[in-house]
């Protein structure tokens, strides 16, 4: 008899755990929850050329600090120097304004894999909803073009890497739209290759 009761209690348990099994969420079971990975920026530096280097950056305003003079120019942002100290002179910067956006132009056009943002090492989070655009079109200064990425959050001195689907496009341009802040980044490297020629 105790022999059948120990059966019954097993069986009966053995069944309560298989339901609850089942009501779990993929929330609750972190392990079966699919994340991107991360694109790697060493085999993208191997396998890309930084078009950047070779591109001419301009931006809606720059900042001058009484001490410091104009150290924000555009140009800081594609000058192969990730340093992110503003005060090094090698990040732009714009004044405080409405839509605040920065571009480079490469030129020509050419079909852009990924862009890689290093923040500047304070005030971070002013970069939060940044827009990362990229097209042919420099109709409201470029930032009407299709957009690759959001900035969604980016801590002090990071680098990102965000991933473009092979879009084509001349211009690159990040700009905070609708938002009245700052925009200030410490290197911006765009990896990419010359597009196929359009035979018609």
């Amino acid at each position: 008899m105790k022999l059948l009761l120990l059966v019954v209690l097993v069986w009966t348990a053995s069944d309560e755990a298989s339901a609850d099994a089942e009501n779990v969420t993929d929330i609750e079971k972190p392990d079966l929850i699919m994340k991107k990975a991360e694109p790697d920026l060493s085999s993208i530096q191997q396998k890309y050329k930084n078009l950047a280097l070779h591109g001419r950056a301009t931006m809606s305003s720059i900042h001058k600090d009484s001490n410091w003079g104009y150290l924000g120019m555009a140009v800081n942002g594609i000058d192969g120097n990730p340093d992110t100290d503003l005060y090094h002179g090698s990040c732009f910067h714009t004044h405080t304004e409405l839509s605040p956006w920065w571009r480079v132009d490469l030129l020509e056009s050419y079909t852009i894999h990924y862009i890689t943002i290093t923040n500047r090492g304070a005030y971070g989070s002013r970069i939060n909803g940044a827009e990362i655009l990229v097209g042919d079109s420099l109709t409201n200064n470029g930032n009407s073009n299709p957009r690759c990425a959001l900035v969604t959050s980016l801590p002090d001195g990071a680098t990102q890497t965000y991933e473009c689907g092979a879009m084509v496009g001349r211009y690159v341009n990040i700009v905070l739209a609708g938002q009245t802040e700052v925009l200030h980044l410490c290197e911006v490297q765009i990896f990419g290759e010359q597009s196929p020629e359009v035979k018609i």
